[in-house]
């Protein structure tokens, strides 16, 4: 079963969410919204003896620079902002009758970085 728990994209509510999902021995994979919540989430589930990622993976999105040296390395989507940047005003001129075609035209691709916050877990 999933859950979401809401944050305000810092490392501080990430510590606040991880905060709830370390007592969730359920809890195997957590995607963070983004990777500035993610040190904050990986911190509180370090600090409860959760070992990442054989008890829990740990994801992110966005792909910062940082997120190559958390501990450990985090697994993200990137996505190719520079695109994103300049579909966006092509996209908003499009006439209504459009939409659709705009829309997926308007689709960037994500890559996923694999790093050593994602693995098989071991559950017990």
């Amino acid at each position: 079963m999933s859950q979401v728990r809401s944050g305000d994209w810092s490392a501080r509510s990430g510590c606040e969410a991880g905060l709830r999902i370390a007592e969730d021995r359920d809890v195997t994979a957590v995607f963070c919204a983004n990777d500035h919540m993610a040190p904050g989430l990986l911190r509180v589930l370090h600090e409860a003896g959760r070992s990442i990622p054989r008890d829990i993976g740990v994801a992110g999105f966005d792909d910062i620079p940082e997120a190559a040296y958390f501990a450990p390395p985090l697994t993200t989507v990137r996505q190719n902002f520079g695109e994103l940047g300049r579909r966006a005003p092509e996209l908003l001129v499009e006439e209504p009758a459009g939409v659709g075609h705009a829309r997926s035209r308007g689709l960037v691709p994500l890559e996923t970085v694999l790093r050593r916050s994602t693995g098989p877990s071991v559950r017990r």
